[in-house]
């Protein structure tokens, strides 16, 4: 191996949760910043936790909703066709 290449390993790496929790292990970094552990991971917990990155969840639920407002306005096809018989019913008259 060629020396001075490699980073320097940290016995004592820091690692940071974002619910608050710390605990230590071996890397090349000092100090490491997570979103998720085992103290507050759903698959740990048991609680489900939506992980909100960049607002995705809420745009998904605009969107949702928008389309069932859409949808909800849209006659299906059994009905016009049925207005349909009925328009060409009466001009027939």
């Amino acid at each position: 191996m060629k020396k001075e290449i490699h980073p320097k390993y940290q016995e004592k790496a820091k690692v940071i949760c974002a619910c608050g929790n710390e605990f230590t292990v071996g890397s090349t970094v000092p100090e490491i910043h997570i979103e998720l552990c085992s103290v507050c991971h759903p698959f740990y917990t048991g609680k489900q936790k939506l992980v909100d990155t960049a607002g995705r969840v809420d745009k998904f639920k605009q969107r949702a909703a928008k389309a069932q407002e859409i949808s909800s306005g849209r006659k299906g096809k059994k009905v016009k066709r049925a207005a349909l018989a009925e328009k060409k019913k009466n001009a027939k008259k």
